[in-house]
């Protein structure tokens, strides 16, 4: 672990397998309650410190990080891939990405402003003037998914320390190798040791105690909606962002691109073997092109290549684990119980799971309530565009959705009605760039991140006065 700007063994190790062939890729401490508890204490103090940089040293600082992340580029690639047994092609994607986070968020740390504040617009406010300023909230507790390990810590990390904050990052357990390399990184770009810390270790005693302690000012989370609650219950009185889950739905319009919508859905669907917060896995086609649609889709489908990670042709890896992949098997077979149609896939071999497609879901299973987190998508017939909308918000999840269509007004009705964080016209729902405001409505969560606003979710205002 890296606490107070030193490595740390735990109470014992646990170790990291590729989840391909299981093979051991790393080992890793079993942080604990006092691991934490001394991570906190430091990035107190170390919190103290990088506050005092200015705004232009921190740019500098974040900005080099940003070149040492470029120039090592391949090495966090290969270990991303291997981890996370996302293709290597992805995790090439993802450290692209998480440069683009890093350099974002080092010039945001040169824009953190506030206002003037016109107290003469009150009756008792003659002869005063003022204003307000933005100032980091204090140590800030990170927790981030196994998906994206590297870009979604970024997310957390990178904006938190541009306005000044330390942070005590706790990645997830079963891919933590890219977090503690990032950890080494910052401490060489110039970050205070103290200002970033990352404890390893069991959710159930490292994250518990992180997000309970008195210390720790907020709270930033990406994962399930249900550890998200549990979060929320635990940390008390404290600012919290979760970014949690969805079951991401596209309508496809008799007018669309169909071979457009079903190339995009595709990728959308199975990029990290559908193990992403905004995969498509819901597809509602309007009738006279539903055949249509399926045909081009399935064809689609049956072209990927999926297997070995690491292997420059491969368009699918696997899931993140045997049990997640039987698991999103158990939720194809209650939807085809319940009378849906599985037309491709539903074949499993370890933590593999074939790309996998089922028609005519009924809406009271899993698959269509539920947030599967795997390689399936569901595809469903509709009449009219307010009965595709209407399927589209039934749902408990509200993050991203999209919508394929020629229509203006039908496209703007989708802005409108779609109750989701974003809404993509012509585009998936997958769809993300980094500078973007990204967050849910509903239960996919509350806050936004995308350095510029991730910035004000980690500041507080504080007002000045003048009487003058």
């Amino acid at each position: 672990m890296l606490i107070a700007g030193e490595k740390r063994k735990g109470s014992g190790e646990i170790e990291v397998y590729n989840p391909y062939d299981g093979s051991v890729i790393g080992t890793i401490a079993r942080g604990t309650a006092k691991d934490v508890d001394d991570a906190v204490e430091a990035a107190v103090e170390g919190q103290k410190e990088w506050s005092a940089f200015t705004a232009y040293q921190r740019y500098e600082v974040l900005h080099k990080a940003a070149q040492l992340l470029t120039e090592r580029s391949e090495d966090f690639s290969k270990v991303l891939a291997k981890e996370v047994g996302k293709t290597i092609a992805e995790a090439r994607g993802e450290t692209a990405r998480a440069i683009q986070t890093l350099t974002l968020s080092a010039e945001e740390a040169k824009r953190l402003t506030g206002e003037e504040v016109r107290f003469d617009g009150a009756p008792t406010g003659g002869g005063k003037m003022g204003f307000y300023c933005r100032v980091p909230l204090g140590v800030i507790a990170a927790i981030t998914p196994f998906n994206f390990p590297l870009n979604l810590g970024m997310h957390k990390v990178a904006p938190a320390l541009a306005a000044g904050n330390s942070v005590v990052l706790k990645p997830a357990t079963v891919t933590p190798l890219s977090s503690l390399m990032l950890g080494e990184l910052l401490w060489e770009s110039g970050v205070p040791p103290k200002a970033f810390n990352v404890v390893t270790g069991p959710g159930g005693e490292v994250g518990d105690s992180l997000v309970q302690h008195p210390k720790v000012k907020m709270v930033t989370f990406t994962g399930s909606r249900d550890i998200g609650k549990e979060i929320m219950r635990k940390a008390g009185f404290k600012k919290s962002t979760m970014e949690l889950g969805s079951n991401s739905a596209v309508v496809v319009c008799e007018d669309a691109d169909l071979d457009a919508a079903a190339s995009r859905c595709c990728g959308g669907a199975y990029a990290l073997a559908g193990q992403v917060c905004i995969s498509v896995q819901r597809i509602f086609v309007q009738n006279r092109v539903f055949d249509s649609f399926v045909e081009r889709f399935v064809e689609k489908v049956k072209a990927l290549k999926v297997g070995d990670q690491l292997s420059e042709e491969t368009n699918m890896g696997p899931m993140i684990t045997a049990q997640e992949a039987q698991r999103v098997l158990e939720w194809i077979d209650e939807a085809v119980k319940a009378g849906a149609k599985l037309v491709v896939g539903g074949e499993v071999d370890g933590a593999m799971l074939s790309p996998s497609v089922v028609t005519n879901c009924p809406r009271d299973v899993k698959l269509f309530q539920g947030e599967a987190f795997g390689p399936v998508v569901l595809i469903n017939p509709y009449n009219t565009i307010d009965e595709a909308i209407e399927m589209v918000n039934d749902s408990p999840y509200g993050l991203q959705g999209g919508i394929y269509t020629s229509n203006i007004s039908y496209a703007l009705k989708a802005v409108r009605e779609i109750d989701a964080g974003g809404v993509m016209v012509n585009e998936v729902p997958t769809f993300r760039v980094d500078l973007m405001p990204y967050g849910g409505m509903k239960e996919s969560g509350m806050g936004r991140e995308g350095p510029a606003f991730a910035i004000e979710e980690m500041t507080e205002i504080k007002l000045i006065c003048f009487n003058l």
